[in-house]
C-alpha cells in the first residue's frame, strides 16, 4: 500500500460549489460533478475525494428513485431545495451519499458512486482498514462515505452554506471526450425500473471507478427470499 498522499491544492471555501450549480437538471449536474472534490471536515480531521464516478437519479419521474412514490419522512430532504445532502442506509449495513438537485420539489440527487482520496489519507485508511490498496479506500458508494466519515446524522447538511462540515469544490477539469454513460448498478429494468437508462457516469481510464453490476432478476430475488424467510432488500434497489 502506498505510503504518500496524493498531491493537491488545499481545500478553500471560495472553491464552494454554489446552489445554482445544483439547481440544474440532474442529467446536466451529474457530469458536471466528475473531477469535483468532496470535502468532509470533522472532529477527527479531513477527508477530500475527488469523484470518478456518479450516478443520476430524476426523482418522481424515474421508478429506481427513493423518491419515486412521494415523500417520507427519510426522503424530506430530496423534495427540498439544492445542494443538501442525501444520506440513506444501503441494505440495512452501509451508508451511501447523494448531493440533491434540480427545482425544489423535484426530489432529484445524484449519487456519488467513487472516487480518489486527496486529502486526509492516513484519516480515510483508518476509516477503511479492509481496503487493501488505496485505489479501493473509495471505490463504490459505501465506500466512499465510509472514508468520508458519513453516516445517517450527515442527512440533510447543506453542502452549499459557509463552513459547512461537507462540501464540494471545483477540482481540475475533466476532458468531455473520456467521460463514459451506461446503465446504473443495481437497477432493474427494463420493465418501468429505468434498469437501462445511462444515468451512471464515470471518467474512463480511472482506477477507483467501481465495476458494473448489473440487477439481481427480480423474480430469481423474491424465490430466493422465500426460502430464506425474509423479506429480499435488494428488490428495488433504489437511490
Amino acid at each position: 500500500m502506498s505510503t504518500a498522499a496524493p498531491s493537491g491544492p488545499e481545500p478553500v471555501d471560495a472553491d464552494r460549489l454554489d446552489r445554482g450549480f445544483f439547481a440544474r437538471p440532474v442529467l446536466e449536474v451529474a457530469p458536471d460533478l466528475l473531477g469535483c472534490v468532496v470535502v468532509r471536515r470533522d472532529a477527527q480531521g479531513t477527508v477530500a475525494v475527488r469523484l470518478t464516478e456518479v450516478e443520476a437519479y430524476a426523482g418522481q419521474d424515474d421508478p429506481g428513485s427513493h423518491a419515486y412514490r412521494g415523500p417520507t419522512p427519510r426522503t424530506a430532504v430530496m423534495f427540498g431545495p439544492a445542494g443538501h445532502v442525501y444520506v440513506y442506509l444501503s441494505y440495512g449495513m452501509h451508508w451511501c451519499a447523494n448531493l440533491v438537485c434540480g427545482q425544489q420539489g423535484s426530489a432529484s440527487a445524484v449519487l456519488l458512486r467513487a472516487g480518489q482520496v486527496v486529502d486526509g489519507l492516513d484519516l480515510a485508511r483508518s476509516r477503511r482498514p479492509t481496503a487493501r490498496r488505496d485505489v479501493d479506500l473509495a471505490r463504490g458508494p459505501a465506500r466512499l462515505a465510509a472514508a468520508l466519515g458519513l453516516h445517517g446524522g450527515e442527512s440533510g447538511l447543506d453542502a452549499c452554506a459557509p463552513g459547512a462540515a461537507l462540501q464540494v469544490l471545483r477540482g481540475r477539469s475533466v476532458d468531455p471526450a473520456a467521460v463514459r454513460t451506461g446503465p446504473r448498478v443495481g437497477v432493474s429494468g427494463p420493465g418501468g425500473d429505468g434498469g437501462l437508462h445511462p444515468w451512471r457516469y464515470w471518467v474512463d481510464g480511472e482506477a477507483t471507478v467501481s465495476a458494473y453490476r448489473p440487477a439481481t432478476r427480480r423474480r430469481a430475488a423474491q424465490t430466493s427470499s422465500r426460502r430464506s424467510g425474509r423479506l429480499d432488500p435488494g428488490r428495488r434497489p433504489v437511490r
